[in-house]
């Protein structure tokens, strides 16, 4: 897709396996938040992506993943059966896999797709990286200070 002259790629990379979720159209993460608070992280989105640079956008979306957490966390019985939750509440208590960041990695890009904007961009290099799964990395290491 080409918008105001710049280039934006929305294709899936191909070294990762498909998320650990239901369906394409999961809906577990707006069902966790509510549709509120999901409207909003859309419009966000949907604002902000277009010229917005990595290393702005994949903190953001990982903020929005720690608050979705916060409330998997608060509603824990409620959301047994979230797979969003799961994929949060596992990714809390495991940590570092690969399985673990492609599954947030699903969750992010469910979330922009949503929202009709791409994750999928291509450096000045040419090489191809995804927002979300640098999402999915700030979300892992959300409370990893290595300067102490």
């Amino acid at each position: 897709m080409i918008r105001d002259g710049k280039i934006f790629y929305h294709q899936m990379s191909t070294r990762r396996k498909p998320p650990t979720r239901k369906s394409k159209r999961d809906n577990s993460l707006k069902e966790l938040v509510g549709a509120q608070v999901y409207a909003v992280w859309l419009d966000m989105l949907k604002r902000l992506v277009p010229d917005g640079r990595t290393h702005r956008l994949a903190p953001l979306a990982a903020g929005m993943l720690q608050y979705a957490a916060y409330i998997a966390n608060e509603k824990q019985d409620e959301l047994e059966d979230n797979a969003a939750a799961q994929i949060l509440r596992s990714a809390d208590e495991d940590g570092y896999s690969d399985e673990t960041l492609n599954a947030l990695a699903g969750l992010v890009e469910q979330l922009f797709d949503d929202a009709g904007v791409g994750y999928a961009r291509r450096s000045s290099r040419g090489e191809d990286y995804s927002i979300a799964e640098e999402a999915a990395n700030e979300y892992i290491a959300w409370y990893d200070m290595p300067w102490e």
